[in-house]
């Protein structure tokens, strides 16, 4: 099934936004009710691999974000996320 190592393949290609944005799309598609039952599940399979690239994604960044924040004593500082600048 080459069709599907392509898919694979295109997806490791995108940018969490993008495949964020897919996504949604995805979710919009099988939410409406209009997709044959086939086509349905091959978009829920795509939107599950997705969803996995995007979790692998952010996992990631979590991880980098925690190595940015060690102290120089190598302890970790664990610090809220806020949008809000309150310092």
């Amino acid at each position: 099934m080459s069709v599907g190592w392509k898919g694979k393949q295109c997806m490791a290609k995108k940018t969490f936004e993008q495949s964020l944005k897919q996504l949604e799309r995805i979710v919009q598609e099988l939410e409406s009710g209009e997709l044959p039952l086939e086509n349905a599940l091959k978009k829920f399979e795509e939107g599950i691999q997705l969803a996995k690239q995007c979790s692998r994604t952010l996992d990631e960044t979590e991880k980098k974000i925690s190595i940015l924040l060690k102290e120089q004593n190598g302890s970790l500082v664990e610090k809220p996320f806020s949008l809000e600048q309150n310092d």
